[in-house]
């Protein structure tokens, strides 16, 4: 059988941020989740908040990071992409 690579909850999400701010090394944040390293690098750097406007609100947040996941997944599911597929679908039901 395969290895399972679940996605992050939210949970471990704050946990990251917490320890982000904590200046936590990443092999180390690794560990306590029992992920790999890579995996947090690139949850770090895909989910990292840009503000041009106020660069003091620069970085990793959980929340933001829990919905810019949820953003990418529903791109991929027809149903919410296309509403008008989803009402004809409802209307069948």
């Amino acid at each position: 059988m395969g290895r399972c690579y679940p996605h992050l909850s939210l949970e471990e999400r704050r946990k990251l941020a917490k320890w982000r701010e904590a200046k936590m090394p990443v092999p180390e944040m690794a560990d306590r989740l029992g992920r790999a390293p890579s995996t947090i690098y690139r949850e770090l750097k895909r989910n990292y908040y840009h503000d041009k406007e106020l660069p003091e609100l620069n970085g990793y947040h959980a929340l933001n990071a829990q919905d810019m996941y949820e953003c990418r997944r529903a791109i991929h599911r027809k149903m919410i992409m296309h509403p008008e597929l989803k009402a004809a679908v409802e209307d069948r039901l």
